[in-house]
């Protein structure tokens, strides 16, 4: 038995079976856990059972995950047997009904810290790239973010999935990791004309129609349109990258209809700087209505109020007029133009006109965009 805040985590027995069946209906264990069978019988609860049993014999450690006082099944929790040079890997399932609660986390900080006392020297934890809670657990148990491993682990389809790897050390003080980028307070942001909200798998397409109009390629950098497969890895890779504090990418909504309008993002984030910059895009029927302005003054204003960000800079294009008013009512400050800075078309070098607006430095008008408003370049 070890003691973990709100739970204990305790021997399976066989009582567990139907809870386990139970709880492996549920869409997300089927979706993120690819080696649980679909549909789970009571037949398999019994297989995993007797694996979790033998997993002690082969040098590794499974618990059930229960309540303290009533011994009820909760999930389940183990560590694989180690690899060479005292390495282990960590997974766990939570029953539908028991999360919302810090039961991960709990459960993931104390096996983590039994398996690092009894000799590990590092435990690895890995999280499908939009698995965006498990990849919350890590954090919150003391796990560093160290990269994706591409491809690593195949779908029921047969396609292969990227998995986010983490690794708590021995030497690590366990201490909750705080992402740099916290998301927005409530999941949105609003100014009751515009919202905004992260980027998920499901804008994939309204994404991809935005960033393939002409005047929003013509300002990419580089100025090249994606492709429906790198569309859909943007949108899949969006919510770990914000938690991995390289990019925050938002959509724009209409706050009155819900229609999506545009996106805009966080990016080139450099922690010992205090920097980072903002892009937008606007599609053409919702240009001209102050939508970018409000956008760019909302992201801003919450990376001031909720992350250590001092600065953040624009570029726009030196003919992008309507970019450019876009930041001036955003109170953003006109810097420098470089010669030759970006990648065009073709192999040539395009220049860029710069922006920048400091933490004390007032919000813009949120008024209209102009004619244009299609980017931030």
């Amino acid at each position: 038995m070890i003691p973990a805040g709100p739970v204990t985590l305790r021997p399976h027995t066989d009582a567990d079976a139907e809870s386990i069946v139970r709880a492996c209906a549920d869409p997300e264990i089927v979706r993120f856990i690819p080696l649980v069978p679909s549909p789970y019988t009571h037949d398999d609860a019994l297989r995993y059972l007797d694996s979790a049993r033998a997993a002690w014999k082969a040098g590794g450690a499974e618990f059930a995950i229960a309540d303290p006082e009533t011994g009820e099944w909760l999930g389940n929790i183990g560590i694989k047997p180690p690899l060479p040079r005292d390495t282990a890997e960590i997974g766990y399932l939570v029953a539908p009904w028991a999360r919302g609660r810090g039961v991960a986390t709990a459960a993931t900080s104390a096996l983590t810290g039994w398996g690092l006392a009894h000799g590990l020297e590092r435990v690895e934890l890995l999280a499908d790239v939009e698995n965006l809670t498990s990849q919350c657990v890590a954090m919150a148990a003391g796990f560093r973010r160290e990269g994706v491993r591409r491809g690593a682990e195949g779908r029921r389809d047969g396609t292969r999935r990227d998995l986010v790897s983490f690794a708590r050390l021995r030497t690590d003080s366990g201490e909750r990791v705080r992402p740099y980028l916290p998301w927005f307070p409530g999941g949105s942001l609003t100014d009751g004309t515009v919202r905004l909200r992260p980027l998920t798998p499901a804008d994939t397409e309204e994404y991809l129609a935005l960033q393939v109009l002409p005047d929003v390629v013509e300002h990419s950098v580089p100025p090249e349109a994606p492709s429906v497969e790198e569309a859909a890895e943007r949108c899949r890779s969006a919510g770990a990258d914000w938690l991995a504090g390289t990019m925050a990418q938002a959509v724009i909504l209409d706050a009155s209809t819900g229609a999506f309008a545009g996106d805009i993002q966080l990016s080139g984030v450099i922690p010992p700087l205090g920097q980072a910059m903002t892009g937008y895009s606007v599609l053409p029927g919702f240009r001209g209505r102050g939508f970018a302005t409000r956008a760019v003054n909302l992201l801003v204003g919450w990376a001031f109020e909720h992350t250590p960000l001092e600065r953040i800079i624009a570029g726009t294009s030196p003919d992008n007029l309507a970019s450019q008013r876009v930041l001036e009512r955003a109170g953003f400050t006109r810097e420098a133009l470089m010669r030759g800075l970006l990648p065009g078309p073709d192999g040539t070098r395009l220049d860029d006109l710069q922006w920048y607006r400091l933490r004390e430095a007032p919000g813009g008008s949120g008024g209209p965009d102009g004619p244009d408003g299609s980017g931030g370049r």
